[in-house]
């Protein structure tokens, strides 16, 4: 994963957050990275997940599911 106009950054308000959600986006086989949180976002773990742009609604779907609190950058 490296143009940033091809994944999407999604933050957390914890590290737990993160974690879950990247075990929920590796159990539907989806390429996550798991990275720095970018700077201005109001995540407090500093953790976030980079994932391909064309798995953001599939996986956007997932978290809400599994009721992972999330903001997509």
């Amino acid at each position: 994963m490296t143009a940033t106009s091809d994944v999407r950054v999604f933050v957390f308000e914890s590290s737990h957050l993160a974690l879950w959600a990247e075990d929920v986006a590796r159990e539907r086989s989806v390429p996550v990275k798991v990275v720095a949180a970018p700077a201005g976002t109001s995540a407090t773990c500093g953790l976030a997940l980079e994932i391909p742009a064309s798995e953001a609604a599939s996986l956007e779907a997932a978290f809400t599911d599994e009721g992972i609190a999330f903001s997509l950058r």
